[in-house]
């Protein structure tokens, strides 16, 4: 058996450590242009949701080998936040953080201003919650900017349908848009990728993705706050802002799974629930189990769990009709591996990739710059979107408690908050919490997103 895992570190705190030799040995190989004295080529970001996932994406931006970067522009709904990241920004980077007080912007329309700073071929950073992913898409591709987006990229059907049509346009364009599934930018998943498809495995039968560690809970919404702002703080507990805990936790191994498959799945049938005495106010449940079926008939399992005190586990496991391997270690580690039959141990692996020379969420920033540089197609935000698909897919059939199909997730027009778009800090929140500050959970056989 497996060790469980153990100690997992969070995603950006991964990315610090990593980023002293990430930034001398990036994207090795590829021709960045030359920037004459005469010309200002440097490449303007706007931040656009100043968090965590936010600033480290700035980070990555800036640590481009090669590349002349410069952060212009701020924009968050909380001051406290966007003082945060720009002070930690600038002790790291210093005068490449040329943000200052006047554009720093705040409130629900910030995203427009902050955009309205950039020029042709600069980059906004779309680091907000889902909810407001499509909103501000749209309007970064019908000002004529490139566009970085964070995952997850709609909590809804609606929201969905939104980003591909954005994409569209982006295409016709010719702007180019990055999406934070970084995992497909890693060089290892990428060479067992290419053993798969070269039947090393033999027909892939069964994919295995995990993610199950200790407890995320909402505390009870204290009456008398502004019910809007304390949710969009909080918007992991929320399926309008954020998607929810599964789609933010395990967008990513979803997305494996399709990959693996070179495939988007038919169909979706899961359980989940809370364990007993939960005190959790938030609409997630702790436990979440989807079983995905494929065009041929394959499936993959996707489980996660928040729970203290259990087993834990983060990783994708592959079963073919040849062998088995590992895709995807702790924390999106690029622990991959061929075993040499079914016994997944560490005294019976057939072949390891080389290691991998940069992080994925610097090479999906290394792509993107030389995309832009010299003029690539580089458009993601369709795939995005269909991996944002199969994830609603999977979280509706555990929360209706119904088999839901492909085209029937496509079909549907299905939107948690209606009036997104249209939000102001006096508006009531999209969902109401009970005498006891408490949030509405899903009941299977009742409730309906798709």
């Amino acid at each position: 058996m497996r060790e469980p895992t153990r100690n997992a570190t969070p995603r950006r705190e991964f990315l610090k450590t990593a980023a002293g030799a990430t930034a001398a040995t990036a994207l090795a190989g590829v021709a960045v242009p030359r920037v004459h004295a005469a010309e200002d080529n440097t490449i303007r970001l706007a931040l656009i949701g100043c968090g965590g996932r936010g600033s480290g994406a700035v980070g990555n931006a800036l640590s481009v080998p090669g590349e002349q970067v410069k952060l212009t522009a701020m924009a968050d709904l909380f001051d406290d936040k966007l003082q945060r990241s720009h002070k930690a920004l600038s002790k790291r980077f210093g005068d490449r953080i040329d943000v200052p007080p006047e554009r720093r912007f705040l409130g629900l329309d910030a995203y427009r201003k902050a955009i309205d700073c950039l020029r042709p071929g600069d980059v906004a950073l779309l680091t907000t919650h889902a909810a407001f992913r499509p909103t501000h898409l749209d309007y970064a591709v019908q000002k004529g900017g490139n566009v970085f987006m964070e995952k997850t990229f709609a909590p809804d059907p609606a929201g969905v349908r939104q980003i591909i049509c954005a994409g569209e346009a982006a295409e016709k364009k010719n702007l180019k848009i990055a999406a934070g599934l970084m995992c497909r930018h890693s060089s290892a998943r990428q060479a067992l990728i290419r053993k798969i498809r070269d039947g090393e495995l033999g027909d892939v039968l069964l994919s295995r993705a995990y993610r199950m560690h200790g407890k995320i809970a909402l505390p009870p919404f204290p009456q008398g706050e502004n019910e809007l702002l304390w949710q969009i703080r909080r918007a992991m507990h929320f399926l309008w802002g954020s998607s929810g805990l599964l789609l933010e936790m395990m967008i990513h191994q979803i997305d494996e799974c399709c990959w693996i498959k070179d495939a988007w799945p038919v169909a979706a049938h899961g359980v989940g629930g809370r364990y007993a005495g939960s005190d959790d106010c938030s609409q997630n449940l702790d436990s979440y189990s989807v079983e995905y079926t494929f065009p041929d008939g394959s499936q993959a399992l996707v489980t996660s769990r928040y729970i203290n005190n259990c087993f834990n586990d983060f990783a994708t496991f592959v079963q073919g009709t040849k062998c088995a391997a590992q895709f995807s270690g702790n924390v999106h580690a690029p622990t991959v591996q061929i075993y040499k039959d079914q016994r997944m141990a560490d005294d019976n692996v057939a072949w390891k990739p080389p290691r991998e020379r940069v992080n994925p969420w610097q090479a999906e920033w290394n792509v993107l710059l030389d995309a832009i540089r010299n003029d690539r197609p580089h458009n993601e935000s369709r795939r995005a979107a269909m991996a944002n698909y199969a994830a609603i897919m999977g979280r509706a059939a555990v929360h209706t408690g119904r088999i839901i199909t492909w085209d029937e997730t496509l079909a549907s027009k299905f939107q948690f908050c209606p009036n997104v778009a249209e939000l102001t800090t006096d508006s009531p929140a999209p969902v109401r919490a009970d005498s006891h500050g408490r949030y509405p959970v899903p009941v299977p056989g009742k409730w309906v997103e798709v």
